[in-house]
């Protein structure tokens, strides 16, 4: 196969960061996306719908001539949210989800939830108006590589069964216990899947050496997980679809004795995911994945344009501009199949 032409993709999980970065990171998601759901995790956390309004106006600013994407706007959910905050939302044309990190999971999320269970009487007003929440699933304690597990066993699985048609994305799955989970539930539960999730497990991050590039959280896992979600992604099953994590950090701060986590994929995701998916045999499940599951989820209409990648061999650059300073892209250095023309 030398084409493969898609209905144009969207990104249900991405990180665009603010400032002078937009002007890097906005056009490589519009040259990949039409769509995606906006991470509101910056500094400080976007809590209101004033923000988020202010937030999409720069983002908007920075989309190149030319190109259309729509950014989807997300609330950071807090302990001091109120029901009127969520019912406004929910009638919010821009704002599409609210974003759950537990306080001190990841980036920029020391202000993030510190007891889920305090925040039930905005869960029940969310499933009444069909707000998504999607969800950074891991607890903030014990072994690193069992944090996904721990949270969806002592946090996840009671919200559903005190909320069961309220409507959550499990973000960034890294485990084949989360692909069991999540294909064993209902209609209400689906999960996103990162492009590097999909590349590498945790002996690319740790063998002969800590590779900063590779360090993400959730953190890679095994071999065998990693094989799950491969199989989950490429399976056709409407739960899972693309939500890259696209996460850009500035290389001085990736390199530093305290490195940030987060993998930078905007610039070449879709290429990406279908070498992922050619290498298993399942391109022609790559649209699905990639364009129908997500909106199909949160209730939105189908993009009707469509994209081609076409088999060129190229290779991805070592950094790319990135304000002041420079990042580097998942797959830097290497050589991709795929080009989106």
């Amino acid at each position: 196969m030398d084409s493969l032409t898609i209905t144009q993709a969207d990104d249900w999980h991405i990180h665009l960061r603010d400032g002078d970065k937009l002007t890097r990171t906005v056009a490589d998601a519009a040259q990949q996306f039409s769509r995606a759901i906006v991470m509101p995790n910056l500094s400080p956390p976007i809590t209101t719908i004033a923000a988020a309004e202010k937030y999409r106006t720069q983002i908007v600013s920075h989309i190149p001539a030319g190109l259309s994407f729509d950014p989807l706007m997300t609330l950071y959910l807090t302990d001091d949210m109120t029901t009127d905050t969520i019912i406004a939302a929910a009638d919010h044309p821009h704002i599409h989800a609210i974003k759950c990190y537990p306080a001190g999971a990841t980036t920029n999320s020391s202000a993030g939830v510190t007891d889920i269970s305090g925040l039930y009487p905005l869960f029940a007003v969310m499933e009444q108006y069909q707000l998504p929440l999607l969800i950074h699933g891991e607890v903030t304690h014990g072994d690193i590589f069992d944090r996904e597990a721990l949270f969806i066993e002592h946090v996840l699985t009671p919200l559903r069964q005190a909320f069961p048609n309220l409507k959550i994305v499990l973000e960034h799955i890294t485990t084949a216990l989360a692909v069991d989970y999540v294909l064993a539930a209902d209609e209400y539960l689906a999960a996103t899947i990162t492009p590097h999730h999909l590349l590498y497990d945790r002996n690319q991050l740790l063998a002969g050496g800590l590779k900063p590039d590779y360090y993400c959280l959730p953190i890679l896992k095994r071999a065998t997980d990693q094989h799950a979600l491969i199989k989950a992604a490429t399976s056709a099953n409407p739960k899972f679809f693309l939500g890259t994590d696209s996460a850009p950090h500035s290389l001085q701060s990736k390199y530093s004795a305290c490195g940030c986590a987060g993998v930078y994929s905007a610039h070449n995701a879709l290429e990406i995911y279908a070498h992922i998916f050619e290498a298993a045999g399942a391109l022609d499940k790559l649209e699905s994945f990639a364009s129908f599951h997500g909106p199909d989820f949160y209730g939105l209409s189908r993009n009707t344009h469509t994209v081609t990648l076409t088999k060129k061999a190229h290779t991805v650059p070592t950094h790319l501009s990135f304000a002041s300073d420079v990042v580097t892209p998942l797959f830097a250095g290497q050589t991709l199949q795929w080009i989106l023309s």
